[in-house]
Order: C-alpha cells, then structure tokens, then sequence
C-alpha cells in the first residue's frame, strides 16, 4: 500500500457508485456532525445497524454558520474531488444544490491569474459554488434523513474502553455503548487526551505555525449568470511575500462572497473600506468590479495558526473499534481548498477498510495505511507552499530547495502552457495524486515552456 501511493489514491478517489450495503457492525457512533463526521455516519449506515451521531451545536434546520464551525462565515471551495465523492454518497446531491439556489462553475466561467497574469483554460470538470452553511446543511439534511441515522445534542466528554477495543462514548448526558467510533470533532480533538487517561498512546502531532488571516465580505449579486462567476488570484511568495491572494465567487441567495487571504502580519480587509480598496488596487479588475455591489453585513475575519496534523499510523497501540477523520486527523492551511475534499475521501477510506474483511473490533490499522495516503498527499503539498512564505520560519526539510525549484517550474509553465495547465489543477483538486507531476516527461516540459516564456 506504501509503494504505490498513486495507485492507492486513484481507488480510493474513484467515481463508482457507492458499493452495496454490507452490515458488519451493530451500533457505530460518531461525534461531531461536521462535514467529516456527516460523511462518515453516510458509510456507515450502510455497514451498521444503528449510527448515533453526536454534537456539541443543536443543530440549525437552514443554513446558518454555527459555533462549532468557527470558519464557516469565510470562503469555501468545494474542489471536484470532495463533489465527486459526496454525488458518490448522495447520488443526485450536485443537482438538488443547484436547484436550492448553488452556482455551476464551468471551464468557460471561471478565471485563474498568478501574479496578475490570467492563466490559460486547465481542467474542464465543472464545479459548485455555495456558502460552507450551505453544503453542510443539504448534507445533514441527506445524512439524517437514512432510516438508521439519528442525533443526539451532546457533548462526547471520553470513551469507554475494554478487552482492548472501545465499548463506549461518555457524554454529558450519560453513556452510550458502542461497536465503533469516529472522531470527527475536529482540529480541537480531544481524542488524544482521553486515550492517554485511559492508558493508551497519545497520536504523535505535527504542527507548522502559517499565521494564515482571512477576511470575507459579502455582496448583493444583481447579475442572474455573471461571466465569469468564480476568479482566483494567487500571489507567489517570489512577487507577493505574505500576500496569499484573493478569490470571488458567485453564491446563492443572489450574493457574491470576497475573500482575501494573507500570512504574518499581513492581515487583509479587517474593515470593509479596506477591503474595498485592496480589491480595487491590489487584484484583477473583476474584483474592483464585484465590490462595487452593495456590501450585506460585515467583514468576517479568521485566523488559523497552524496546520496541525495526527499521526494514527505511528501508533504501536491502538484499541481497537476507533477511527479518526477529517480536520481530527489533519488540519490544513484551508486557503488550498483541501478540507471538503478530504473529508469526501476520508469516507470512503473507511468504506473501503469496512468492506475489506477486517474486523472492526480489532485495531484499525489498514483504514489508517489508507487514510495516510491521503493526508499525505494534501499535507505535503500544502506545506511545501506554506514553507515558501517569509513569515513561516520553521526548518525545511532535506531536499526542499530542489523541490521548491520543481514546484515553481510547474506552477510558472501551467500559467501558459495547457497540458501542464490540466495535470496540475488535476493535482490541486484532489483528482490525481501529486507523483503525477512528479515525472520527468512533465518537469521537462515544463522546463522549455519557461525557457521561451516571454518575460
């Protein structure tokens, strides 16, 4: 499974439909009704008798941002990959957004610019727009809708474990017994605590400090289908220092979100003047453009110290009946847009462990050899590119200058050149494994696309 990354990404993020029920659990328990957590009760009522999904949040029946998603207010980019695995456990989701009022983004609608140049046209796969409150409600609709699905407001406070497996969840209103958790409570889990209390290996953490600030504003969107309807401006760290960029979309509601993004002491848009000002100065002129509609409330600032990631894989104990997914196992920098999409992928990680004839009661070691797959493939490319940014001082690893030199090959030749253009966006939407850029055939390409790139 290790030797062949690629290989094991490519199965894992396939777009066949999803496989037929298989109950091999009685009752499976999820704590946190987050994307992840909604994902994972989807796999599991078809593998379980009986799914509990637990959560701090009452959880509103619309689409409104609540406490336990404190980043819910800003931007969110729901890349192919993640629409290609909710419409594989939701088949028909992608359509019932758009009819609730989400936008299609198409290859012809959206714009890309690297450092004010506008890219050429990549990847041609279609994409949906909408408020992150958006996408999680039609999905906690879908997910507590399945007959063996339901919810319960609580707070999980520690597990219960015996014989070497968890048998249980305390939360503040008592105790459930349990065949099977999922942690998906977030970056803030306590999984890690309560498994130390009881006796048990605390994951290893990674942490790389980005300093990463966010500002997002809304506006009134008079245009039924603007064109385009969905633009990003990157910022290199070579021309634009701590300056991340910037990204507009249209949403639904009739309103466009504006989000700009920054490391360190940049902190973009704390007001709305100023946010109106850097779209207007500072990026292409479909932002000077959108801004000039009428602003709905204010500026929602966030700022995300650091990437944080848990490392399952490493653990030499392990009880036996628990799994970890989305933001609990890794949280990245979210201006990458991976946080959805792994999720998606997470699911069906443990799809694919539950059907492998495991037992459930055991260890989950080969849903984590997955699971690293992919957390490894976002991980290092998100960090790769936070290292890059002067504000972020920790040591890079051996080989980073060689990689870095890679790296900015590829991303400068996809400005121009459209076949770099598709394996690349392939890459960062989370449809194709980054080996794939890793090739001679491609770095060479790209080596003489920029060699007689005009200056």
């Amino acid at each position: 499974m290790y030797h062949h990354p690629a290989r094991v990404f490519a199965r894992i993020g396939g777009d066949g439909p999803a496989p037929p029920p298989r109950t091999v659990l009685g009752r499976a328990v999820v704590l946190g009704a987050s994307m992840a957590g909604l994902l994972a009760a989807r796999v599991l009522a078809d593998n379980a008798e009986s799914v509990l999904v637990l959560d701090r949040d009452d959880l509103p029946p619309d689409a409104r941002p609540r406490a336990g998603v404190p980043q819910g207010t800003q931007m969110h980019v729901l890349l192919p990959a993640g629409r290609q695995q909710i419409e594989r456990w939701f088949p028909g989701f992608s359509r019932e957004a758009l009819v609730e009022g989400a936008v299609l983004v198409t290859a012809e609608s959206r714009r890309t610019y690297h450092d004010g140049r506008r890219k050429v046209r990549g990847s041609d796969v279609d994409m949906v727009a909408a408020s992150r409150p958006f996408i999680e409600a039609l999905l906690r609709r879908h997910t507590l809708e399945l007959p063996n699905v339901t919810f319960a407001h609580q707070r999980a406070t520690g597990l219960e474990i015996g014989g070497g497996a968890v048998t249980g969840v305390r939360h503040d209103g008592g105790t459930v017994p349990a065949d099977f958790v999922v942690d998906a409570t977030g970056r803030s889990s306590r999984l890690g605590d309560w498994l130390e209390q009881a006796g048990w290996e605390r994951p290893p953490m990674r942490r790389l400090a980005i300093g990463l600030n966010y500002a997002t504003a809304l506006f009134r969107r008079t245009e039924e289908h603007p064109v385009p309807n969905a633009v990003l401006a990157g910022c290199s760290p070579e021309r634009g220092g701590d300056v991340a960029g910037a990204g507009l979309s249209a949403i639904e509601d009739d309103r466009w979100i504006v989000m700009l993004g920054g490391y360190g002491h940049c902190r973009p848009g704390r007001d709305l003047d100023d946010l109106l000002r850097r779209c207007r100065e500072d990026f292409p002129p479909e932002f000077g453009r959108v801004v000039r509609n009428e602003p709905i409330g204010p500026v929602r600032v966030y700022r995300q110290a650091d990437s944080r990631r848990r490392d399952f894989h490493r653990l030499a104990r392990l009880p036996g009946g628990l799994v970890a997914v989305g933001d609990a196992v890794a949280s990245f920098n979210p201006i990458y847009g991976q946080g959805m999409s792994s999720a998606g992928l997470h699911a069906s990680c443990l799809s694919a462990y539950l059907r492998s004839g495991a037992d459930p009661r055991r260890p989950a070691r080969g849903f984590f050899a997955l699971q690293r797959v992919v957390v490894d493939a976002a991980w290092d490319m998100s960090t790769s590119a936070d290292l890059a940014r002067p504000s972020v001082t920790a040591p890079r690893p051996r080989g980073y200058r060689l990689s870095r030199w890679v790296s900015n090959q590829i991303v400068a030749a996809s400005v121009t050149d459209p076949t770099i253009a598709r394996r690349f966006d392939a890459v960062v939407e989370m449809r194709s494994h980054p080996r794939s850029l890793a090739s001679p055939a491609v770095l060479a390409r790209a080596v003489r696309v920029n060699a007689i790139r005009p200056r």
